[in-house]
């Protein structure tokens, strides 16, 4: 192992996260008192003193208020502290404070900050009453998170329904199920044990906002509690982003935690990570049943470290979706018998939006302290887009920063060629992929097929909720629809529909 200079070594100090449950919505923490309160804790965690002295501020941006944003002046403000280095992300994306840690250690690598402090916090529980109190014309039930201004778009793939990632990420679970040679009960098994042992994790998990286990069957069974969403995932497969949650965490040099009389077995080590990401059109994939940039990330933060999945104690594979963790734990080579998450995945541990990642370095940090092992964290942003992966340990790594994380490069050359998109195709065509979009009483809103001509071009379909026997046809699990044919009909001036045959 290189010799390094300790006032080079970023180590994790200080950890410290909130739930926010008030009775009434207007005593809720707004997303900056979470945010506060999270690095108040992680301050108190680390000894206390660190804060007074943060030389960098990085802030995961949050969308339950946005009238806050910016929001590294207010924190910064309610913290009474001045950072040389104050910075937000652009977007909440679930990669953020992966993103964050990592340029945290860098910036100490190069020696240009000495203690950085990274936070993030959501309310959209709280946005949600409140909005909730509000009447709307026609009793229309107000949706934070759908309802958040610089979420609506309009254009080709929205006008099928495909708008928020609750309609998107299906396209990946159904695809990748086909490509695993799955039948549609194996693969909603697979997404069942994986979300269950999730359950179980949050269980036990400080800060975790569902803590009571749930049975893979109870995981995939519709009912009045566990409504459809959209095909095949059920309310309790998707990120659960009611909830008023933040987390923050301190990174430090080994040598100023040394100054500070920080015993070594409070801190954890950062190891080698990378960064790569898909483009930001999800309609310009090469594919659906899996992610170059995913694969990459995670492969080459593996052999940077030179690990096997075996040397792993623990992980966080990103969970807002199954489809996710899916695709990482078998780029991972990760048993589906062992938790793929160490405080309880975003449906049962909470999914504030871009900051989940911030409450898994809290609850990897408390796993890795005092030990010698070694944990992994993937994390996963915007429609499959953003993904970036790194290495904790609770022994010094050798990993020297700074360090260049991007291998966007090797992701692109692992890309298949992406099919021209064709908005106003007629005529024969093959299922890519497909989902069906559910109301709130559980019945089909409509379906859209992702479909490939002849030519092989991209075009979409639409399944209206009255034609039963195509909805049961992609539902039902008796056969499956990726790979069959059909026919892009067009009637007017409206959306091209999906016929069978």
């Amino acid at each position: 192992m290189i010799k390094q200079d300790p006032e080079h070594v970023p180590v994790i100090v200080g950890i410290g996260q909130i739930n926010d449950r008030p009775d009434e919505p207007g005593d809720g923490l707004d997303p900056i008192g979470l945010m506060v309160e999270a690095l108040h804790r992680a301050d108190a965690d680390a000894g206390g003193g660190l804060m007074q002295d943060c030389d960098s501020l990085s802030v995961v941006t949050q969308l339950a208020w946005p009238q806050l944003n910016p929001v590294d002046g207010p924190v910064a403000e309610r913290l009474g502290i001045a950072p040389a280095h104050r910075m937000q992300t652009a977007m909440p994306n679930g990669d953020s404070p992966i993103l964050l840690l990592h340029e945290a250690a860098n910036r100490i690598g190069r020696g240009e900050a000495r203690i950085c402090a990274i936070t993030g916090g959501e309310a959209l529980r709280t946005a949600g009453q409140l909005a909730a109190l509000k009447t709307r014309a026609g009793g229309e039930k107000p949706n934070a998170l759908r309802d958040a201004t610089h979420r609506v778009r309009k254009g080709y793939a929205q006008s099928y329904g495909l708008v928020v990632p609750t309609d998107v990420y299906p396209l990946y679970e159904n695809a990748g199920r086909a490509a695993y040679g799955q039948s549609l009960a194996e693969g909603q098994a697979e997404s069942g044990a994986i979300w269950s042992l999730m359950s179980e994790v949050a269980a036990e998990s400080d800060g975790a906002w569902i803590r009571k286990p749930v049975s893979a069957e109870d995981v995939i069974t519709p009912s009045e509690s566990n409504r459809p969403i959209a095909f095949p995932y059920t309310k309790l497969q998707v990120a659960n982003s009611s909830v008023n949650q933040g987390a923050g965490f301190i990174v430090t040099s080994l040598a100023e935690a040394r100054r500070r009389g920080i015993a070594e077995a409070r801190m954890v080590w950062v190891g080698h990570g990378a960064a790569a990401h898909e483009s930001g059109n999800f309609l310009a994939r090469d594919r659906y049943d899996a992610s170059p940039s995913l694969a990459t990330s995670i492969e080459r933060t593996m052999e940077l470290n030179g690990l096997a999945a075996d040397d792993l104690a623990h992980v966080e594979l990103y969970s807002c979706f199954p489809c996710v963790p899916k695709m990482a734990r078998r780029v991972l080579g990760w048993p589906i018998e062992r938790p793929s998450t160490v405080f309880g995945g975003l449906t049962f541990g909470g999914g504030p939006i871009g900051n989940y990642m911030s409450h898994a370095v809290v609850a990897m940090v408390g796993k890795l302290r005092g030990t010698r092992e070694k944990g992994l964290l993937f994390a996963n942003g915007g429609y499959a887009t953003h993904n970036h992966t790194i290495l904790l340990s609770g022994a010094p790594t050798g990993a020297v920063f700074p360090q260049d994380f991007d291998y966007q490069a090797e992701a692109d050359a692992h890309r298949g060629a992406v099919p021209r998109l064709d908005e106003d195709y007629t005529g024969p065509a093959t299922i890519e992929s497909y989902t069906v979009h559910y109301g709130r009483d559980g019945l089909p809103r409509s379906g859209v097929v992702v479909a490939r001509t002849p030519t092989g071009a991209r075009t979409l379909a639409s399944v209206p909720a009255e034609e039963d026997e195509t909805i049961g046809f992609l539902t039902d699990g008796r056969h499956e629809p990726v790979g069959t044919t059909g026919t892009v009909a067009r009637e007017g001036e409206d959306l091209a529909i999906w016929r069978r045959g």
